[in-house]
């Protein structure tokens, strides 16, 4: 079985690869806080904390994810905000 960490690392990696969920795309795209709005709305029960500017039909099919799964990508969005704030951060020092 595998750990907690590295569940939610196979599904950060699927975003980034799959996805085209990249930590440039996050730094243009989500910079009002939606992905910690997104990991919030996973972890609540009704789900009505997605931020808007997010396609409704994949709010939804994540929604209906086992519990397990929603921690899972949760999990890999908190790493996407990391990702993204490193990336700005960088950005500044000139690197």
């Amino acid at each position: 079985m595998k750990t907690g960490i590295e569940l939610i690392a196979i599904e950060r990696k699927e975003q980034i690869e799959k996805h085209g969920r990249t930590p440039e795309r996050d730094v243009a795209e989500n910079v009002k806080g939606q992905l910690i709005e997104a990991t919030i709305a996973l972890l609540e029960t009704d789900g009505d904390l997605f931020p808007e500017s997010w396609s409704g039909a994949i709010c939804e099919k994540m929604l209906m994810k086992p519990y397990i799964n929603r921690l899972i990508i949760a999990g890999a969005l908190i790493a996407a905000e990391i990702d993204r704030y490193n990336n700005i951060t960088n950005q500044s020092k000139g690197k």
